[in-house]
Parts: structure tokens; sequence; C-alpha cells
């Protein structure tokens, strides 16, 4: 599209954009560079035609290109992309909606940007976004109430819920930042215990950093640089001033870390 694209062929390359992001193995590069076409398209539309702004199909075609943009960031991982769309559908979301019917995908977008909040510690924000969505939405949209609760039990310290809320997601999308908020609290878990423990056996230490496999504790003991005894089956803790007291197995674990033991339940 060198000049001003028509509405044709604006329609015509988001369908082709949607098609590729929605194929068993799109190929992203294709999709980021057909998006930027689209966001350019808009531009010149927009500045060929002030008056354009007024129609409610040009609306839903700009809302529509800019809900698969912040679809794509996630796919792709680009958090900062990602917020940037959702910025600019707050005027669809909240604001005058330009006069459109709501959005199939509003909800489970303004869900995800509520994980992002919670997964960058910005609780602020996170209750400044659920003021302006509907009480009703909050109280029975599953988009909605998975985060709501979540920060529910981020407050509380219950960690464990925080983990079953993972396979309790209404959406995959919403596992790309649960696993950045379940990275978050695994080191500071770690924190707590390497300071806590001189060291503790495999399976108590895969329990309470929510692991669910013998490799992803081993790795992570590597990247913290705990040393790992194979033949005891032990991890021993860098020594601090703090860490004095010796792991005596089961009978301590019950009184400070109960909630690990319970997680052999659920994974």
């Amino acid at each position: 599209m060198v000049g001003v694209p028509s509405a044709q062929e604006l329609s015509g390359l988001y369908d082709r954009t949607r098609a590729e992001l929605d194929s068993p193995r799109p190929n992203h590069n294709a999709v980021k560079t057909q998006l930027s076409q689209l966001k350019v398209g808009l531009v010149k539309i927009a500045l060929h035609n002030a008056q354009v702004e007024l129609d409610p199909k040009f609306q839903l075609t700009k809302r529509s290109i800019l809900e698969m943009g912040a679809e794509f960031s996630i796919k792709t991982g680009d958090i900062p992309a990602f917020e940037r769309y959702i910025a600019q559908l707050e005027i669809f979301y909240y604001e005058s909606k330009q006069g459109l019917a709501e959005s199939n995908v509003m909800y489970p977008l303004i869900g995800l940007n509520l994980l992002r909040l919670l997964s960058e510690n910005l609780i602020a924000d996170f209750h400044t976004t659920l003021e302006r969505i509907d009480l009703a939405q909050l109280q029975s949209n599953p988009y909605i109430v998975h985060p709501v609760k979540l920060e529910q039990a981020l407050m509380e310290g219950s960690y464990k819920k925080v983990w079953q809320a993972r396979a309790e997601v209404p959406t995959p999308e919403y596992l790309f930042f649960m696993d950045i908020l379940m990275a978050t609290i695994r080191n500071e878990v770690a924190s707590c215990v390497e300071k806590s423990y001189s060291n503790l056996p495999f399976d108590d230490a895969k329990s309470v950093l929510f692991f669910t496999s013998m490799d992803e504790l081993l790795r992570f003991a590597q990247e913290r640089r705990w040393a790992v005894s194979p033949s005891e089956k032990r991890i021993t803790f860098p020594s601090t001033t703090e860490n004095t007291r010796m792991f005596q197995g089961e009978t301590i674990m019950k009184q400070t870390l109960t909630y690990a033991r319970e997680l052999e339940r659920i994974v």
C-alpha cells in the first residue's frame, strides 16, 4: 500500500493477516510486517479524510487491527507492545466505545492486562483498571474473576492458591503472564528458603518451589548456584549468617511450609 489504501484493500490485508496468525504454524515475521502495514494504512486514511473517524465501519476495522496486534504481542512475548495496544484500545473499552457493539475479545484482553499488571507488581494500576469495569463483570466474567482471585491470593500470601490458579486459566494465553508471576514468586520463596535452611532434600525443594519435575529443580538450582548432591538427593544452600538451621525433615516442613506438602495432591 504505497498510497492511501481503500477500505477494501485494508479489509483484505486484515483478513490475510488474521488467517496467517490463526494458522497452525504462523509466520511471525509476515504477521509483524502486515500489522505494520495495517497501522500505517489506518493513519493514511485518517489523514486523507478526517471525517472517517466518525465512520463506525472504520472504527470497527481499527479496533479489530489493534486487538489482533495485542494478541500477536502475547504470542511473541512482546510485553511493551501489548501494553501499547491495550492503551490504544481503552477508548473502545472504557470511554466512548465509538458507538460499536462490544467486542468478543474485550474481556479476555482486559483480563490479560490485569495479569500483566499483577506480574509487574503494579497493584495501584490493577485497582484503577478494576474501577473501570462493570460490577457484574467483576463478579461473573471468568476472564476478570480469575485475575481478581489471583490478586486476593497474592495479598494473603497464599502462593499455593496462585499455583492452583495456573491450572484454572480461562484461556491458554493467560499462561504467559502466569508463568512470569510464578517465576517471581519462586525466586521470592527461594530467597527465604536459602536463608532459613542449610539444605533440603530434592523432593521437599521441588514441592516448596512449585516445580513439577526434577529437571526443572536442578536447572533452577544451577542458576542460583546451589550445591547439588545427586548421591544424597539433597541441595545445599550458600552459607550465610542467617542460614544456621539444618533441615530436619518432615517435622519442620509441616511447621513452616505446610502448603508444599499439600501441593503434591495437585501436581
